[in-house]
């Protein structure tokens, strides 16, 4: 049986890692940020995903980004550290190190590149959860980065066999898969939106919250929304949704996380810097992203609270 982890809903901010001018993570920043999400009222934290860049990072860089944001959040938010690998055997030890940091969960994403059968998919992730079975484990699904669908049955299996296979967070865009799974899920199992702009669906039909790109951003009102949906307050959620739609659409106008980087760049919470091959956005972008936040008032209500 799966198990029953209370704290796995509700809103989780699939942090950015802000970088200095010559590369470096800017550690000040990091913390600075991970503080202004918990003020937020974000409870989960992910350090180490897509969002994070932790693609360019070193192993002891991602150790470091986990051990700022465990340090910064320890008792008022759980850390979900981004572990994963296309390697079993790294994917391991990293789930490992993150354990032996304090991180309260693990985010274990498709192995990419490798492009696995559904049987090699299960055998990667089943591995993860023997080799780490006292740490919760949310799968991560997210084809348009890996080429490598976890597919519902896939899902629901390792939710049935592995106690600590705890959650996934859905970001195939495919609605009748993650239907599929929201149907057919075991008890104690969650299912949270990968995309910002389907939380409240996905909400509506079981899922029980977001891991949320637009929080870096709006971490005050992605929460909210999230909780009144979570708590049936609909006409409220609804209202809130279709107002930021528009920044959760605007995020993803280029490559992730450069569009969120260059809004809160302009918002003063970040350098707008990055490690190659991402570069910053394009003046066509960056005049629209503009409009949308300045729409919104963040960067008023930035500076008001700087």
């Amino acid at each position: 049986m799966t198990t029953k982890i209370d704290w796995m809903r509700g809103c989780a901010t699939a942090l950015v890692t802000p970088f200095t001018s010559v590369g470096a993570i800017d550690e000040e920043r990091m913390r600075a940020l991970v503080d202004r999400q918990i003020k937020g009222g974000v409870r989960l934290l992910v350090p180490c995903g897509t969002t994070g860049e932790s693609a360019t990072m070193t192993e002891e860089e991602d150790a470091r980004v986990i051990a700022i944001t465990i340090d910064v959040a320890r008792g008022r938010a759980k850390v979900i550290a981004g572990a994963g690998s296309n390697s079993t055997a790294a994917a391991i030890e990293y789930s490992q190190r993150a354990r032996d940091l304090g991180a309260d969960a693990v985010l274990q994403v498709a192995p990419w590149y490798n492009k696995p059968t559904q049987e090699g998919l299960y055998a990667h992730f089943r591995a993860i959860a023997e080799a780490v079975p006292e740490t919760p484990i949310m799968l991560y699904n997210v084809p348009g980065r890996t080429s490598s669908n976890i597919a519902a049955p896939t899902t629901l299996r390792l939710a049935r066999d592995c106690e600590n296979i705890v959650a996934i967070k859905e970001a195939s865009g495919n609605l009748t898969q993650i239907m599929e799974i929201l149907r057919d899920q075991p008890t104690n199992f969650s299912v949270l939106s990968g995309d910002d702009s389907v939380t409240l669906p996905l909400i509506a039909l079981g899922g029980k919250g977001i891991v949320s790109v637009a929080s870096n951003e709006i971490s005050d009102l992605m929460s909210r929304m999230t909780d009144w949906a979570l708590d049936g307050n609909w006409a409220e959620a609804r209202e809130l949704h279709y107002r930021i739609l528009p920044l959760m659409e605007i995020n993803f106008i280029e490559s992730s996380p450069g569009p969120v980087k260059a809004a809160m760049a302009m918002m003063g919470l970040l350098e707008e810097n990055f490690r190659l091959p991402l570069v910053p956005i394009t003046e066509k972008s960056r005049v629209q992203i503009r409009e949308v936040i300045n729409e919104l008032g963040l960067i008023e209500s930035a500076r008001a609270n700087s």
